[in-house]
């Protein structure tokens, strides 16, 4: 498959808890912030370095692209979009076909299970997902036409020693 896209699909970084208040503020942990700048840092020496960001809006996925994007350097397009908190695979699917179609690569940084499902619905395989795992996938033809079992897995990262 000759790849028109790249599909980088994150999950935030480890976040604490937040005892009596709203699961949408957990911030990201010492350790998340430490593996969202590893990610980043393997993103950029691996040369997956996104056009455009869509984000979930919730503060833990907010911080990961934060520390990630410090790796990267600027001029990125970034979007945080309430709909990616509560999404499902398929939600963020659609979400992903209204990408423009000048975007070459598009990262999404979201929350299990939505962040594993995309990778799954679109490659086939079921992907171990951790806390700041990362999923590059090539895509045919255009965002508009996403589908499933059409991606290809081009690479993988862990912050415990990934692909």
């Amino acid at each position: 498959m000759a790849a028109q896209h790249r599909l980088i699909v994150m999950r935030h970084a480890k976040a604490g808890e937040l005892p009596g208040g709203p699961d949408f503020e957990r911030a990201l942990r010492p350790r998340g912030r430490r593996d969202s700048a590893a990610a980043g840092a393997w993103l950029a020496s691996a040369g997956f370095r996104p056009d455009a960001v869509i984000c979930s809006a919730a503060r833990r996925t907010r911080q990961t692209w934060q520390y990630l994007s410090e790796e990267l350097g600027g001029g990125i397009g970034f979007l945080a979009d309430r709909r990616l908190y509560a999404a499902d695979s398929e939600d963020v699917a659609d979400i992903v076909r209204q990408t423009d179609a000048d975007v070459g690569t598009l990262l999404y940084v979201g929350h299990n299970p939505a962040a594993a499902g995309l990778v799954a619905m679109l490659t086939g395989t079921e992907p171990y997902f951790p806390t700041a795992a990362i999923a590059v996938i090539g895509l045919p033809g255009n965002w508009s036409g996403l589908a499933a079992g059409e991606g290809e897995l081009i690479a993988s990262w862990t912050p415990r020693g990934g692909a």
